[in-house]
Formats: structure tokens, sequence, C-alpha cells
């Protein structure tokens, strides 16, 4: 059996979801003005040309569950997972003052230069918030349009993937607030940012999408526990290799300024374990300036952070991969490859 990531078809599937639902959007919407259609071409360019992670990872678990690789609907159904991810960054961006995505202003700063350039009348910066809160919102609605548009049939298991669908939703939204949380306090504790690691990342990214494909397929409990084991280190390692990219990442490759987690005084795990070894109250007085990335970046470097969350990386693919082994070969031949490509990548 391919992986998913040597399945140029699958991902071609998705992306022409991706196209049919916009224009079938644009469509609609137009009728309401010409204004909204705008907002659906800046709603469908946010999402385009992103790596599809989320609905890789859910075509896989369809694959391990017993579907058929040529099923034209699991395209469709693993597509919502880049309308959910793309309501998701907006408002993160917005929350955390994030002037870039992609290599691209964010939502709320490309509104915010449009409102300038037509010269329009009041407060740019608040016409660009305003408008990325309501395409946050659109983008999920779409999510949710789009998962359940795929034909019913007997072997179609929606109701089963329902249930983790409405779990994946509700628990990105309470990791966003316990990251929102841990800015407000003036220590940070390590197993309070792997928390929010875990729900504002690792259950989104993987959990929920290799359990929403298998249990579309009819998968077992079993199975779905077993995916479970696979998933959780894995999108822990995920989250944290973006974290290490977050700020020792290369722009050209990541789309972001360097050191941008830094000047949005971002309380990751590598901050925490920063903290951990060296000056804590140094590092945080550094933190969420813009003039002191350099020097906080050869702080983090120099107390061995880095390298700290490096080996974590290394021993939640050991643990991942363990249970990944347990699922049998057939499972080990679909997730192998995704899961190292997850873990390494370097944007």
């Amino acid at each position: 059996m391919t992986s998913p990531l040597d399945d140029p078809t699958f991902r071609e599937s998705v992306g022409r979801e991706l196209v049919r639902f916009a224009d079938l959007q644009r469509r609609r919407l137009a009728e309401v003005d010409d204004e909204v259609a705008g907002l659906v071409d800046a709603a469908a360019d946010f999402v385009g040309g992103g790596k599809l992670l989320r609905p890789l990872f859910c075509y896989a678990g369809w694959l391990i569950g017993g579907g058929a690789p040529d099923d034209a609907r699991i395209a469709r159904a693993a597509s919502a997972f880049e309308w959910l991810q793309g309501s998701a960054l907006v408002h993160d961006d917005l929350m955390d003052g994030s002037d870039t995505r992609r290599g691209r202003p964010s939502v709320h700063r490309a509104f915010e230069q449009t409102h300038r350039s037509e010269g329009r009348v009041g407060d740019p910066e608040r016409f660009g918030e305003q408008v990325a809160v309501l395409l946050g919102d659109l983008l999920l609605s779409w999510a949710d349009d789009v998962i359940r548009s795929v034909p019913q049939d007997a072997d179609w298991h929606l109701t089963d993937a329902l249930a983790y669908w409405n779990l994946a939703k509700s628990e990105v939204i309470a990791g966003q607030y316990l990251d929102i949380v841990a800015q407000t306090r003036d220590r940070l504790d390590a197993d309070d940012a792997l928390r929010v690691v875990r729900f504002k990342s690792a259950k989104y990214t993987v959990e929920r999408p290799l359990h929403i494909g298998a249990a579309l397929a009819g998968a077992a409990p079993e199975l779905i526990e077993g995916l479970s084991a696979v998933a959780l280190p894995l999108g822990e390692a995920f989250q944290l290799r973006d974290d290490v990219l977050g700020v020792f990442g290369d722009p050209a490759t990541t789309g972001k300024p360097a050191g941008d987690d830094l000047r949005e005084g971002k309380r990751t795990v590598l901050i925490a374990r920063a903290a951990e070894r060296s000056d804590a109250r140094r590092l945080f007085s550094l933190l969420g300036r813009d003039d002191t990335v350099e020097e906080l970046t050869a702080l983090i470097d120099e107390s061995g952070a880095r390298a700290d969350v490096e080996a974590e990386i290394g021993r939640l693919e050991a643990r991942s991969d363990a249970a990944l082994a347990a699922l049998g070969d057939h499972a080990v031949a679909i997730l192998g490859p995704l899961a190292r490509a997850t873990t390494r990548r370097v944007r």
C-alpha cells in the first residue's frame, strides 16, 4: 500500500474539492453583494497552497481503516480540514498580532492595507480585525458544510466520524484559550505548555484526522484507540518542530520572519525549557519585543533548550513509531513516511 505522501492523485483531488467548493460559495454569495464575493476570494486564496497535512492524515486513517484508495468521497471529506485549519490560522494570526502568513500579509493586515489603499473612512486596523473575525467564522462554517455534504451510502459512516469532528473543533478552541491564558501568567511551566500543544495542535493536526478517516471507513474502536497511541506523541512532536522553526527556521522556507514567535511573545515549550535552563527574569524581559530577537535567540540556543526540545522530538518519534509498529505492516506502510515528514520538515 502506497503512503498518502506519495499519492499525487489524492492531493490533486483535495485541491479540486477546495476550488469546487469555493466556486460554489462565490456564486451563492455574489448574489448578496459584490463586496461579499471579495470575501470569498480572500478565503479561498488564504486556504490555497497549504501542505494538506491534515487531509493526508485523514486519508491515511481511511486507508488503515479499510477504505478504498480510489473512493472520491474521502477527498471531499478530508478537504474540510483545510477550511478548519484556515479558520484557526486566521483567528490565531489576529490574536497573536502576526503580520505575515506563508510569506504574505496575514488576513487582518491584508484587509487593513485594502482599507488604506481604497481610501475608506474609519480605522484601517479595526476594519482588518473585524474582517478577520468574520472570515475565520466563515471558514469554520464551510468546514462543517463540506464534511456533511458527501453523498451518503451504507458504507459511509458519517455519524461515527462526526463525533470526532465535533471534538476536534472544540479541542482546538480549548487549546487556543489555554494559550491565551498562558500569556497572562507570571510563570511558565513546561507541562502547561505541553498541554497547550496537545489541544491546540496535536489533536486536530494528527489524531482527529486519523480518527475521522478511520471512522468513515467503519473502523473498530480498537483500531481508533491504536491510532491515538500513534497520533498523540506524533502530533506533539509536530508542534515542537513548529516551535523550533518559529525561532530558528529559514524565512525563505517558513514564510515568516525569523524569530517571529519571539516578537509575538509566544509561551512555547522551547521558551519554557529555556526559562528552566537560564535566567528566567532576563528571558522574559526580552520576550515579546522587536529589538531583542537576536539576543533572545542566542540565549535560547546557549541555554541548551533547543537541543533539549530536539531530544524530546526524538523521544516522541520513538513512542509513535512503537505504537505504529503494533498496528502492523499495513499501517506502517501507509503512515510511516507521513509521520517522518511531519516531524522532520523545514517549514
